[in-house]
């Protein structure tokens, strides 16, 4: 009990440091023994500083009463991730669906008088993967699994590998500029529950060997959790009940129209799960020419889309088209894919124009964006005091209600993630962030017009950077770390000579199907 009580101050500073350092070491380092070293010392250290963060707070309430109960709870746990990871071990290819599968689950756990919802399952599967890849590492044996194989030299590389580099830095910028945060604790738990998992989820999926079949499997599990998804919020709209969250039940009652969440706490965040679930196969109906294929794929659509349009998220309809507007440049003409945007665009605005009552227009710019504008204006005046460096790592919600005393934290939480960061990390960590989402961007999309599965990865990424505009989390999100993932090993793959490649050039065009 003393020595995770004595996690604190410097200690604890110095801790999301050498762990963001370890985590860096996972994105960047090629060799497997110092990875899998980097990979162990992650996945011991992340746990120690967040139990220290935590010792004395009332969540861990059960340990301190009750630490046989505690202890064995948590050897159960490490034997379920070590079945896990024995699985992975013995079949790589089934950690990339276990992830998918994870990817939108979340647990609501209460860290410091807040619930959060924690991504429980996911770090249980990426935890598993580790060690699945840890292990045979440090005995300097194969590993999980031969890994993809990778260009000697080229501009695929050159980009995968600055993207890399520039994951690493935004993760080490976090570290550092968490040490004079106001608000330590936050940064410390958005780096061991977001930053460090999610560095490691990215190298998995990066180094593993993506086969057409799998690929396919990843689309139809995503697709499958969609429909799930929204079949429960039809049957929340048809009964006006909800699952989730008791704020969203208040204010439905409150308000003439209902939402819906599924199993999400956010309709934003269903409404985005939806929008890149419906990126993926939409690839299909543009490259692939099967009627059947097209018929079950335009079904599947019209069924996300009705629940898309009863979450209300227009930060998620938004992205949609963004994401949609991307493969269709990709597949067809940069030039009528524009044209069309700008008429999309133009009858969006008489819409508006003619019914400005029914987007809240009346209500001003604040009420009109839900509160983003004076977040977005309080944002810039933070930036304004502090320009270089920021009040630094998850400092945003306390800066801002020092600005507008009476805010509750809810409110006070950022919404648009480029202010976000400009507030909290200044300059510096807005170039970071400027140049990560460019090369990102670069990587997924070079050669990617005639290879269907990499521009439906490309349309997606697009799509999540254009929602976290409007809405909130991009590194913060494990769907950012997955597509980067995925997409780097494709884009690695696709300049492979034929012979090495994972992903067969004659078959891809029906992975999306």
């Amino acid at each position: 009990m003393i020595g995770f009580a004595a996690v604190g101050g410097a200690l604890s500073k110095l801790g999301v440091v050498a762990v963001a350092c370890l985590a860096a070491v996972v994105v960047l380092d090629r060799e497997p023994r110092r990875r899998a070293l980097a990979t162990v010392g992650a996945l011991l250290l992340a746990p120690v500083l967040l139990v220290g963060d935590i010792w004395h707070s009332p969540q861990l309430e059960v340990v301190h009463r009750h630490p046989l109960f505690a202890g064995v709870a948590a050897l159960v746990a490490l034997l379920v991730v070590s079945a896990a990871a024995i699985l992975i071990a013995r079949r790589p290819a089934a950690f990339a669906i276990l992830a998918v599968i994870a990817l939108p689950f979340r647990v609501p756990i209460e860290s410091g008088g807040i619930t959060n919802n924690l991504l429980v399952p996911l770090y249980g599967v990426v935890a598993a993967g580790a060690l699945a890849f840890a292990v045979p590492g440090l005995l300097g044996l194969a590993g999980v699994a031969p890994e993809a194989a990778e260009p000697p030299a080229g501009a695929a590389r050159r980009d995968v590998r600055r993207l890399e580099w520039l994951l690493a830095l935004c993760v080490l910028l976090y570290a550092l500029q968490a040490i004079y945060s106001p608000d330590f604790e936050k940064a410390l738990q958005n780096m061991v529950f977001f930053y460090v998992p999610f560095a490691l989820l990215f190298g998995l999926l990066r180094r593993l060997a993506w086969s057409q079949r799998l690929l396919r499997t990843c689309v139809l599990v995503v697709a499958a959790l969609a429909v799930l998804f929204a079949l429960i919020g039809f049957v929340e709209y048809a009964t006006k009940t909800l699952l989730l969250n008791p704020k969203l039940i208040a204010a439905n009652d409150v308000h003439t129209y209902f939402v819906i969440n599924s199993v999400f706490f956010d309709p934003d965040i269903f409404g985005r799960f939806l929008a890149l679930a419906m990126i993926l196969p939409a690839a299909g109906l543009l490259y692939v020419r099967r009627g059947r294929e097209q018929l079950l794929t335009t079904l599947f659509l019209a069924i996300l889309w009705a629940a898309l349009v009863l979450t209300l998220s227009r930060s998620s309809l938004g992205a949609l088209l963004v994401g949609l507007g991307m493969l269709a440049a990709l597949r067809w003409n940069v030039s009528r894919t524009v044209v069309a945007a700008i008429v999309v665009a133009a009858l969006g605005a008489a819409a508006v124009a003619a019914s400005p009552t029914t987007f809240g227009l009346n209500q001003g710019t604040n009420g009109a964006s839900a509160g983003r504008a004076g977040l977005v204006s309080g944002g810039v005046t933070m930036l304004g005091r502090r320009p270089l460096w920021g009040y630094g790592s998850g400092s945003f919600v306390s800066e801002f209600r020092k600005l507008h005393p009476g805010t509750s934290q809810s409110l006070a939480a950022s919404h648009t993630i480029p202010v976000t960061i400009a507030a909290e990390q200044g300059t510096i960590g807005e170039l970071a962030y400027l140049a990560l989402v460019f090369a990102a961007t670069v990587a997924l999309l070079r050669r990617a017009r005639a290879d269907p599965p990499r521009a439906a990865v490309a349309a997606a990424f697009v799509a999540l950077v254009f929602h976290t505009l409007l809405y909130a989390d991009f590194l913060e999100d494990p769907d950012t770390w997955a597509l980067l993932g995925i997409g780097a090993a494709l884009a690695l793959a696709a300049r492979l000579p034929d012979a090495d490649r994972t992903v067969p050039a004659a078959d891809v065009a029906a992975v999306p199907a």
